[in-house]
């Protein structure tokens, strides 16, 4: 008898309609198991090579600056996620130095729970980002690169340069489907001691599977716009994009 859900698995990545073999899953699908489950391990588990990665960027002309958390290894990072929510004393110094006036978008890049993501995408998100910024003459603020950040880093760096937004790229806590997932993460008038709730979210960026960069970039530069607009980011503020023509008329009045 053939297992209906066959049909269903060629539409998720999710482990459905694996067969068995007596009692078990097939050997073909432990092994798939256990793949997935070590490439987990290792997104989370691996250092993230920042230089080279702010050499790529520099090599397509970004300005960038590398800042650190007090966080000393990968284990800490795991074992005190406060300590990725800030930066180091030196690191404030070192943007306070920038002197920036007039920042309209602050954007930051941290590894997070997953090197992989930021190695494998993050140049190409943020090659898509940063176009779409300037398209629309917003100033950005050098690329803050920071190795074991958490979400809040993007208020305590925002709050730093004066940005009206902050934004951060990181790499999202790696699952059995992806690896290798970007989240994007924003504030409005940012400043530490931000809760969630102040912040919008952008999550599971990992085209061909997951969210395409286009289409994370047309949805981060919405909710900048409109959270400028309004004056607040978070719960309060609503995401109506698709709501809206490609003229920016509502479907519904």
């Amino acid at each position: 008898m053939t297992d209906p859900w066959i049909a269903l698995r060629r539409f998720t990545q999710a482990r459905i309609a694996l067969g068995r073999a007596g009692h078990a899953v097939p050997t073909q699908a432990l092994l798939d198991f256990q793949l997935a489950h070590a490439q987990a391990r290792d997104a989370v588990q691996l250092p993230w090579n920042i230089d080279a990665f702010a050499g790529q960027l520099r090599d397509i002309g970004e300005e960038t600056l590398i800042l650190q958390t007090p966080v000393s290894n990968r284990s800490e990072y795991l074992r005190r996620p406060d300590f990725g929510r800030v930066l180091t004393e030196e690191s404030r110094i070192r943007l306070r130095n920038l002197k920036a006036s007039g920042v309209d978008v602050a954007l930051i890049v941290s590894n997070g729970l997953s090197s992989t993501a930021v190695e494998r995408r993050g140049i190409a998100l943020l090659q898509t980002i940063l176009e779409g910024l300037r398209v629309r003459q917003f100033r950005i603020a050098p690329i803050s690169l920071v190795a074991n950040g958490r979400v809040a880093l993007l208020d305590d760096i925002g709050s730093v340069l004066g940005a009206r937004v902050s934004v951060i790229v990181i790499g999202e806590r790696p699952g059995l489907s992806a690896a290798d997932s970007l989240g994007i993460y924003l504030s409005y008038a940012p400043k530490k001691g931000n809760t969630d709730a102040e912040r919008n979210c952008i999550s599971n960026i990992h085209p061909p599977e997951g969210l395409s960069y286009e289409s994370a970039t047309k949805k981060l530069l919405y909710l900048i716009e409109e959270s400028i607009r309004r004056g607040f980011s978070g719960v309060a503020l609503k995401d109506e994009m698709d709501g809206l023509l490609a003229e920016g008329k509502p479907l519904i009045e």
